[in-house]
């Protein structure tokens, strides 16, 4: 295996990898984004990927990068102090090895509909959630509103643990545009309306709609889906994070289908 060892930030190499975890704009150019650790770089590669570049920090084990570099066989490897390759992570204690890659483009399953649509959502590690919460439940699409969080990101990437590479996304979509065109069902959750998720047949063409973690769904999303309903809740607080009130109705739908 043949490694390029890399100290300085001014490294044409470096800088590239900078901008993919710094910047949204410079993902959605390149379509490349930052996979951070042996998971999500596993997944992608379970997923029928190949990345472009590997990347180790000094302390990191050098066989087992070895052993991953094989699997990797079109990639370029390269070696990065504990300091920069600290740098491109996403989180405080990074793994020590981490991926440049492509974004993958799953294929939209030709079956019954099961689509979730997120309106603005903004937290990265809740999008990511969103997104496997999605995939876990054999979704066939997810549509991101332009005021969603980039969902290929390093910490959404790390929410999604591999979400993002086997399930197929929209994103930048005029959501009430969308939802006009559905043929389907496509159902907003929502706080205080009649109607309950419960008594729901989930079974048919689906989309279900989420809105903002503050604000919710905006007025013209909530006009245009067929309607709005609520997930009932006993207990003594206002609401559900967005990320559980779509898992609640996402897996409703799953054991109606069931």
């Amino acid at each position: 295996m043949n490694e390029s060892t890399i100290t300085s930030r001014d490294n044409p190499i470096f800088k590239r990898l900078k901008k993919l975890a710094e910047s949204a704009r410079a993902r959605r150019e390149a379509r490349m984004t930052l996979l951070d650790g042996d998971h999500l770089l596993a997944a992608y590669l379970d997923a029928g990927g190949q990345p472009h570049t590997l990347a180790r920090s000094v302390s990191f084990d050098a066989r087992q990068f070895e052993q991953w570099a094989e699997r990797c066989p079109r990639a370029r490897s390269i070696v990065l102090p504990d300091s920069m390759l600290a740098e491109l992570s996403p989180v405080a204690t990074p793994a020590g090895i981490l991926a440049e890659a492509a974004w993958l483009a799953p294929t939209v399953m030709d079956t019954t509909p099961l689509v979730i649509v997120l309106e603005d959502i903004q937290d990265p590690g809740n999008l990511g959630a969103m997104l496997r919460t999605a995939a876990a439940a054999g979704a066939t699409l997810a549509v991101l509103s332009r005021g969603c969080h980039d969902p290929w990101s390093p910490k959404a990437l790390r929410g999604g643990q591999g979400a993002q590479f086997v399930l197929p996304l929209q994103s930048g979509v005029d959501v009430p545009e969308w939802l006009e065109k559905f043929e389907g069902q496509s159902v907003a959750l929502a706080l205080a309306e009649e109607h309950r998720l419960y008594a729901l047949d989930l079974r048919g063409p689906l989309a279900l709609v989420v809105g903002n973690e503050g604000a919710g769904l905006s007025e013209p999303v909530r006009r245009a889906a067929s309607m709005s309903v609520q997930i009932p809740m006993p207990g003594r607080v206002e609401s559900l994070n967005a990320s559980a009130a779509l898992a609640v109705a996402v897996f409703e739908a799953v054991r109606q289908r069931s």
